[in-house]
């Protein structure tokens, strides 16, 4: 293929010390067509018309920086159409000026160096001079035939075999560029031509859109930093295939490799690995080769291969689509792109991406559990934070059931979260004790920076349960309705429970669920999954102030003309550690609300080896009604009606 870039510094086209070696392999060219070699018929046509136009234009030396605008567009302007495929795979124009795809640098070069230079001498080598036919076999077959190589650098297409320091077996080593690779791929750049397609969506601005290629993200791969984006010129995710194809075939692939997110193209690496979870396995696309080009070496750009992304169709990507109400994860990502973004959110939002990222890739309950601890963690650092909350005015949207019914794993650590996070129905859910937002007039949440009731803060997860305790309490007591606090939607099992008195739960996992199950609707039936467990009785005396009026009703053992609120006395005695004193407290306001207590032996029973604080984080987590009714039985004198 014709291949010229009269644009260049060092095409060839003119005088100059530097361009010795260009100018050379054109002479060659032209030369080996005077001689009949047919092979380079159509190249030393091309050569020779650019020379004929570079002069009628007035372009005798290198056209200057404010020229070569002009001289891309008489190039676009002039050139056959055979040779546009060429001029479109390495610049396109725009109404004021010209755009670069990153696939072949600046319109063919490279910092200092031209591809289009090394092009041209690769044709002179491997077909006027025909020096390289052995390498030819290696190139297309990975034979091991003795092949000569090239000093000709690759550039970004392939780092490693550049040469120099740390790249042989002594302190650096020569250039092992295979002559035929290099030809083979610079013609292979032009399947990408014509592929350019005009973004117009409000979010992406006016840009536009080259094959497979979007704005760098760091996700997925802990090897880049954020303040490599800065330096980057894109991504660009190539796909592979495990059968043949026809060239008509991937034409129309290249032309049509876009990647959208819903009705929106995909923008950088994240949104990228989110589109094709939602397509799926489509035109025989097994996998995609993710690579960053990144300015690193000094000024050098290179194509960084990162990850191979297996292609398959993952339900649980639909999920991420509820993130973008509100533009909420759209924000979000552009906050921690700003300079002026807390370090902390930065590195949290980075988590969260590559949470997401993972998620796109497999569907699993502990990947979906890692976005909702990190999810909760930026709900609580945003709301903490007046930039924070400026940049993304929106917080977290209130996300479907799906996200419980996908994510739940049958753990304590899980069930317990979840039936937290759904405490107090919807009189007084959980969500405002843990970040500071409101209900809006329209029903969504909005942030509340002078909020009273979001009590959580840095310490161990039986603390912070503690001052959500009182102050829901204290909230029920504000709005004069003290049935309000432990109304739930779901319960746990006695086994749940058991393990969390007897430490055997993550508790940082627990806590981390929590936090994100809050902004997650909890279905009203939720199967538990662990065994039946014995609980003290001092829970169970305990029990009665953490359930909700109704149920001991409902259940017969508290007249429908009684009450028996939480005292804080109560509260304050389990947060202290004292627990039996607090065990004789509510012995004492159950006897006086007529709640029928066992009467032998009338007396407290012993509360030994019980944390408090931990004890009354159990007891704020909702069992399951069956299970309720049992543990409640236990200490009264007459059967329980379990139905409801």
């Amino acid at each position: 293929t014709p291949i010229v870039a009269p644009w260049g510094a060092r095409s060839g086209f003119y005088p100059g010390s530097s361009e010795n070696s260009a100018r050379e392999a054109l002479n060659s060219i032209v030369g080996a067509d005077e001689k009949g070699v047919e092979r380079v018929f159509a190249f030393a046509s091309a050569i020779k018309r650019v020379r004929d136009m570079l002069i009628q234009h007035g372009f005798s030396d290198k056209p200057k920086d404010e020229d070569k605008l002009m001289l891309l567009r008489i190039c676009r302007a002039e050139f056959p159409d055979e040779e546009l495929a060429w001029l479109d795979s390495c610049y396109v124009l725009t109404a004021d000026d010209r755009q670069f795809p990153p696939l072949l640098g600046t319109g063919g070069n490279e910092g200092s160096g031209s591809y289009v230079s090394g092009y041209a001498q690769q044709v002179v080598a491997c077909i006027v001079h025909r020096k390289h036919d052995a390498a030819l076999i290696a190139g297309l077959f990975a034979d091991a035939v003795p092949a000569s190589t090239s000093d000709q650098t690759f550039g970004q297409f392939s780092p490693e075999a550049a040469g120099g320091v740390n790249m042989g077996a002594g302190f650096s080593g020569d250039s092992t560029t295979n002559p035929w690779d290099y030809l083979l791929a610079l013609e292979g750049t032009l399947a990408f031509s014509s592929a350019t397609t005009r973004r117009l969506d409000c979010s992406s601005g006016n840009q536009f859109a080259f094959p497979f290629t979007v704005q760098m993200s760091t996700v997925g791969h802990g090897g880049l930093a954020n303040q490599e984006t800065d330096k980057s010129r894109a991504e660009i995710w190539l796909p592979l295939w495990n059968q043949s194809v026809r060239w008509n075939e991937l034409r129309v692939l290249l032309a049509e490799g876009r990647v959208t997110v819903g009705r929106r193209p995909a923008r950088d690496g994240l949104q990228f690995a989110m589109g094709i979870a939602k397509l799926g396995l489509d035109r025989g696309l097994t996998s995609f080769q993710r690579h960053v080009i990144v300015e690193r070496l000094g000024q050098n750009n290179l194509a960084i291969p990162l990850q191979k992304i297996v292609v398959n169709r993952n339900p649980d990507i639909d999920l991420i689509e509820q993130l973008e109400s509100g533009q909420f994860l759209d924000r979000l990502r552009e906050f921690a792109r700003k300079d002026e973004a807390p370090a902390r959110i930065r590195s949290r939002i980075r988590q969260f991406e590559d949470a997401l990222f993972e998620l796109a890739q497999r569907s699993e309950r502990r990947t979906l559990q890692n976005v909702i601890i990190h999810l909760g963690a930026l709900s609580q650092l945003l709301g903490k934070s007046t930039k924070g909350r400026e940049a993304v005015p929106m917080p977290v949207p209130t996300l479907s059931e799906e996200w419980v019914l996908k994510a739940d794993d049958g753990s304590p650590e899980f069930r317990m979260a979840a039936a937290l996070a759904g405490l107090g129905g919807m009189g007084m859910p959980m969500r405002p004790f843990l970040s500071p937002v409101q209900h809006e007039k329209d029903g969504r949440w909005g942030w509340d920076a002078e909020s009273r009731l979001a009590v959580w803060g840095e310490g161990d997860l039986a603390g912070n349960m503690g001052r959500v305790i009182d102050r829901r309490r204290l909230e029920s007591l504000r709005q004069g309705d003290e049935t309000t606090p432990f109304q739930f939607f779901a319960g746990v099992s006695s086994g749940d429970v058991a393990a969390w008195l007897n430490g055997e739960v993550d508790e940082a996992r627990f806590a981390g669920l929590l936090s994100g199950l809050v902004h997650v609707r909890i279905p009203e039936h939720l199967t538990s999954r662990s065994e039946r467990a014995v609980l003290p009785a001092a829970y169970s005396v305990l029990k009665p102030f953490f359930t909700p009026m109704g149920l001991l009703t409902h259940f017969d053992l508290l007249p429908p003309d009684r009450k028996l609120p939480l005292p804080g006395e109560l509260v304050t005695r389990l947060q202290s550690g004292d627990v039996q004193k607090a065990v004789e407290i509510a012995w004492r306001r159950l006897h006086a609300v007529g709640y029928p207590l066992l009467p032998h032996p009338n007396k407290p029973p012993l509360a030994h080896g019980l944390s408090g604080p931990r004890l009354l984080a159990a007891l704020a987590v909702p069992l399951a009604l069956s299970e309720l009714a049992q543990c409640l039985r236990t200490m009264t004198r007459k059967p329980t009606n379990e139905t409801v």
